[in-house]
């Protein structure tokens, strides 16, 4: 019949429902609307800003402002202090300078969690406010 083929649409529906239509049509048309959905869904860029345990208070403004940025354009920003060699000792300054850096941002996003330490790094994540 016309080159026509035999679809069915809802095989979960009681009873299935199906429709004469063309098959290749149709799967063109499922890819299309898959396609869309996938370029309308917001990708999460994710921005990282390097500090040391002894980074000065002028560095965590100027590094801050960027951050702001980042968070105004509507990214992540993931700020991590790096311990080198020996630095590891000064744990408690590491996390001290995340939670300022965090208290510094506070008006344009909020940290996911506190400081964690994993390896030679400590990191906080900030999300973007709405």
């Amino acid at each position: 019949m016309r080159g026509l083929d035999l679809v069915e649409i809802s095989p979960l529906e009681n009873p299935p429902v199906c429709k004469v239509m063309d098959y290749q049509k149709f799967l063109y048309e499922q890819k299309r609307k898959q396609k869309e959905i996938k370029a309308k869904s917001a990708k999460v860029v994710i921005k990282e800003i390097r500090l040391s345990p002894q980074t000065d208070e002028h560095d965590l403004e100027f590094k801050a402002n960027h951050a702001i940025n980042f968070l105004k354009d509507g990214c992540k920003v993931k700020v991590d202090v790096f311990f080198k060699g020996r630095s590891i000792v000064y744990k408690d300054q590491g996390e001290l300078i995340l939670l300022k850096f965090a208290k510094v941002v506070e008006e344009y996003g909020k940290p996911e969690q506190l400081p964690k330490l994993d390896g030679k790094r400590m990191m906080i994540v900030i999300n973007p406010k709405k």
